[in-house]
């Protein structure tokens, strides 16, 4: 589940496409980008932490579904209750959502500006048509 390993899932294409790159590329691509040691190391540190939080949040969100499964299987659902669990998975989703667009942000500011084109370029989302390719 997606959710468990705190993958992006899609979370963070509006960052992507416009040059905020994500620090899972960032490090795969750390030779092409010729990353400085200091800008790897913080790289690094920024996705262990995203992907500690994602983790973590994802895990929430998957016992959140849970509980909500529980309550039509147990046939105790009412609205109130329906209602609550589903804004908890809500605001989850929203967090997990927030914690990959803050790391592409954080990102952002590590890079160069010309590292940043050059990501762009090199994730193929350089083109005018990218945006409405992807």
């Amino acid at each position: 589940d997606a959710n468990l390993t705190g993958q992006g899932m899609g979370f963070a294409k509006a960052a992507e496409l416009n040059g905020y790159a994500g620090p899972k590329h960032v490090l795969e691509m750390a030779g092409e980008l010729a990353l400085s040691d200091e800008q790897r190391a913080r790289t690094q540190a920024l996705f262990d932490s995203m992907q500690t939080k994602a983790v973590e949040l994802g895990r929430q969100l998957v016992d959140e579904e849970r509980k909500l499964d529980r309550l039509f299987a147990s046939a105790t659902v009412t609205q109130h209750s329906l209602e609550e669990s589903v804004k908890r998975i809500g605001s989850l989703q929203a967090d997990v959502r927030a914690a990959h667009l803050d790391a592409h942000l954080e990102q952002a500011r590590i890079l160069t500006p010309h590292q940043r084109a050059l990501y762009l370029q090199l994730r193929g989302y350089d083109t005018p048509a990218a945006h409405h390719a992807h």
